[in-house]
């Protein structure tokens, strides 16, 4: 009976530091799509998204686009409460593709210098559906939290199962031996934004030494 109380208090414990540690993230970049054309639902979950954010008084981290599912979600996170920085470079500026209303508004040089800034400015990464932007920026931080220059937490929003070949695709790394078993706690999956407060709560610990591990 002791021992059962020892580890239920040391969960509870866990469980109440990863609570509190999640409430103090401030800032959330999430990376997602700029199309106006797909399923409806995404454009609902992103509106949810931003509603998650504006109430616990988050600040988005973005892509600073004015459309498509970039777009709602700034817009629902400014609306409820939020505030919203996007990162955008230059020659999309020129192109009118930037959101006139952010919190905050800056332009880079260039792709490369937009998703460093975008992490840098950032506590935590959430994956929501999009195109292969989406998927090429969400596979960069994972590259770099498998080195160790990140350690945050990412969640992947697996909505409508739009992930589903991503994540079977890195099962296969994890099973050819590409990657560790241990890498598959660099992400978690969450299927809606109602399940976001328990993804979070599952994030594990990360931190720079798992650097030595990442040859295989």
């Amino acid at each position: 009976m002791s021992l059962f109380c020892s580890a239920f208090g040391f969960h509870y414990f866990c469980t109440k530091r990863r609570k509190m540690e999640h409430e103090e993230l401030k800032r959330i970049c999430v990376f997602c799509g700029s199309s106006s054309q797909t399923d409806p639902l995404f454009a609902e979950e992103a509106q949810e998204l931003g509603k998650w954010l504006g109430y616990r008084q988050k600040q988005l981290v973005y892509g600073a686009g004015n459309v498509g599912l970039m777009g709602v979600l700034a817009d629902a996170t400014l609306a409820h409460g939020g505030t919203v920085e996007g990162i955008i470079p230059q020659f999309m500026v020129d192109a009118g593709w930037h959101h006139e209303g952010l919190t905050r508004l800056i332009v880079t040089q260039d792709m490369h210098e937009r998703k460093r800034l975008m992490s840098e400015h950032s506590e935590a990464i959430i994956a929501f559906p999009g195109g292969i932007g989406t998927a090429e920026e969400l596979l960069e931080v994972l590259t770099w939290k498998q080195l160790g220059l990140i350690t945050k937490p990412i969640i992947i929003l697996n909505i409508n199962g739009h992930f589903d070949a991503l994540l079977q695709w890195l099962d296969l790394l994890i099973q050819g031996r590409f990657m560790r078993e241990l890498h598959r706690d660099m992400w978690v999956v969450a299927k809606s934004v109602a399940e976001l407060e328990d993804a979070f709560l599952k994030c594990q610990p990360w931190d720079k030494g798992v650097r030595k591990i990442a040859a295989i």
